[in-house]
């Protein structure tokens, strides 16, 4: 059963389930996928073929790359939400940035391979850089120089609340791990972005009114189960893998997407975050939700698209 706090409540548990919430460490998958796709010692990038498709998939064009120039990229991601005005606007995450972060930190590669710079950034207003207590207001806008032609249809992002207990699919161009050992560079080869998925475990609404230096909320939590569900559930979910495809976050991932199935359609639920622990089994992945800042992220990109459905 997916864990789902509100109000008051929610500060008193994050006292119990807080510990380092480093930025996403890892896009770590399950032991026995890496080993069916080829992973082994000696193999350790060839592994991760399935998560490479499912990120390939059309509906996820829209993720894209950051680099600190057109020579580096893995740094962080973004989503592309749409065009105004001849221009492209990208989502990403805050923490990217060391405030008060500037247009120039980086440049995005689109899914075609242009290369296209930011002119204009936007930080969440109430983000002041803590992770541990502002996860939910992790957000942040890059307007680019040009529009964005070659990532598919602008997404929707979800308007709605029902994101407990669903499957979600993340998406970034982090490094790579597997649930047993966490991150490691022999993981990781190439540039191909990365999907993952997991159960939301963890539901918290956002704080109103905002609370000072407690937890302000606003955020969904991924749990990374082991295979042989030897590792508990803090959050009162379940001890084994819904899926394969299940993971954690990887840094480089950040900035990046989580999707969800809502009827036919594919809808943005969160941005990738942060994480606990060393991104192993039994480690939490944290997405700051978009619902309750629709209204700020349209006053920015006019047009976004958006589903409550």
């Amino acid at each position: 059963m997916a864990m789902r706090v509100s109000g008051v409540a929610a500060l008193a548990t994050l006292v119990v389930l807080a510990t380092l919430v480093p930025p996403a460490s890892a896009v770590v998958i399950l032991d026995s996928t890496w080993r069916a796709q080829g992973g082994a010692k000696g193999k350790e990038a060839a592994g991760f073929g399935a998560h490479v498709a499912l990120a390939s998939e059309p509906q996820f064009e829209p993720v894209v790359a950051l680099g600190p120039d057109e020579d580096t990229w893995g740094d962080a991601s973004g989503t592309w939400i749409g065009n105004h005005d001849g221009r492209g606007y990208i989502l990403t995450a805050a923490h990217i940035f060391e405030l008060p972060g500037h247009p120039d930190d980086y440049v995005v590669r689109t899914p075609g391979g242009r290369v296209l710079r930011a002119d204009r950034l936007w930080i969440h207003p109430d983000w002041n850089g803590d992770l541990e207590y502002r996860t939910g207001l992790d957000l942040a806008i890059l307007r680019l120089s040009a529009p964005v032609t070659d990532a598919g249809p602008p997404p929707l992002l979800y308007a709605g609340d029902d994101e407990a207990g669903r499957l979600i699919t993340f998406v970034g161009f982090g490094s790579r791990g597997i649930g047993s050992t966490g991150e490691q560079d022999r993981f990781y080869r190439g540039s191909h972005k990365v999907a993952a998925q997991g159960v939301v475990d963890y539901w918290m609404a956002l704080v109103s009114p905002p609370p000072g230096d407690a937890d302000h909320g606003n955020y969904l939590g991924v749990f990374l189960p082991r295979e042989d569900g030897g590792v508990p559930n803090p959050y009162g979910g379940a001890i084994r893998p819904a899926n394969p495809l299940v993971g954690l976050l990887g840094s480089g991932d950040s900035g990046g997407s989580a999707w969800m199935r809502s009827g036919a359609a594919w809808v943005i639920v969160g941005v990738n975050s942060n994480g606990t622990g060393a991104a192993q089994y039994g480690d939490t992945s944290w997405f700051a939700r978009l619902a309750p800042h629709r209204r700020w992220i349209s006053g920015i990109v006019p047009g976004v698209r958006s589903s409550s459905t």
